[in-house]
């Protein structure tokens, strides 16, 4: 659905873009990550027909984005980081005004906007203006935006910045119902724990060089070297770790903050049987837990590398 092929963007001296080069399958959600000024909101200007590349190709749903740039607008659904909104409008008159502006039939433009309105949960907020709307409200309604021609492809630019927690779980529902819908969607975020759970694969870009990509498991599968357990005992914290290092499938064994962590390989029934081995030896563990934040270990890896 989406193809990049040595995407290359160069400004003056400094080049943004260094071939990078990625693809994103039909009904996909495709976490695009990186760290400020790495070249994510670049290339989603590029995809997204408003910027032309220096170098390379780019293609959305089969439509090249230098050339056919009218297929692409048709295709596609921009949200960028910041943009306008016309405050004196309600919410549903500013849909109306976008769906005018992509050409939508007069007589369905009333029935474009409240389907929307709905998806987002702004039913009820239908005549209230928006520059009454909090940012977490304004965000959805922007999203309802980008849907006016229901396009096949959604690029996010940041849809979480500024949200509260709850206004971002909101906004990851409302992405998996777009999923379930047949969209694909590209995300750019800063938020990693929370694209873990809620995207299909990964791109982690640095100094405008493609680091990685692929399915997210087989990305921090590639770039750490095991998995993790923090594990708490009471009061035998040396005993414990003199049980784990032997262990073949432990590569390591750190404490931190008073637990312990055990760097192993293997699957969850290899975990059960590092915590079968403790309590075996008379240890006494009191929490035992894999660690989260895959994606981070990942993404701390790839943008340390020296471009190699």
């Amino acid at each position: 659905m989406i193809s990049v092929e040595r995407l290359t963007k160069i400004y003056g001296h400094r080049t943004a873009l260094d071939a990078v080069s990625f693809e994103v399958p039909k009904g996909e959600i495709f976490g695009f990550v990186g760290p400020n000024g790495a070249g994510k909101t670049t290339t989603l200007r590029i995809l997204a027909a408003l910027l032309e590349p220096t170098a390379g190709r780019a293609f959305i749903d089969g439509a090249d984005v230098s050339s056919q740039p009218d297929r692409v607008h048709e295709r596609l659904g921009y949200m960028p980081d910041f943009f306008g909104v016309y405050d004196q409008l309600t919410a549903a008159e500013y849909l109306d005004f976008y769906a005018a502006c992509y050409r939508q039939p007069k007589a369905r433009r009333k029935k474009i906007a409240d389907d929307l309105l709905e998806l987002v949960g702004l039913t009820d907020r239908r005549d209230q203006a928006v520059d009454t709307l909090s940012r977490g409200l304004k965000q959805r309604l922007c999203l309802a935006r980008a849907l006016v021609h229901d396009p096949a492809v959604l690029l996010l630019d940041e849809p979480a910045s500024g949200l509260d927690p709850r206004a971002r779980v909101e906004m990851r529902e409302i992405l998996k119902e777009l999923q379930k819908m047949g969209k694909t969607i590209v995300i750019s975020s800063h938020i990693l724990p929370e694209l873990t759970e809620l995207c299909t694969m990964i791109g982690i870009i640095d100094q405008g060089r493609m680091r990685a990509t692929g399915p997210v498991k087989d990305v921090i599968q590639r770039l750490t070297s095991g998995r993790r357990l923090r594990i708490t005992v009471l009061g035998q914290k040396e005993e414990a770790a003199a049980v784990l290092k032997p262990l073949t499938m432990v590569h390591a064994v750190t404490t931190v903050n008073g637990a312990i962590e055990a760097e192993y390989e293997g699957d969850d029934a290899t975990a059960a049987s590092i915590l079968q081995t403790l309590t075996a030896a008379g240890i006494k563990v009191s929490a035992f837990s894999q660690l989260d934040g895959g994606l981070e270990d990942a993404f701390l890896r790839a943008t340390s590398e020296d471009g190699e």
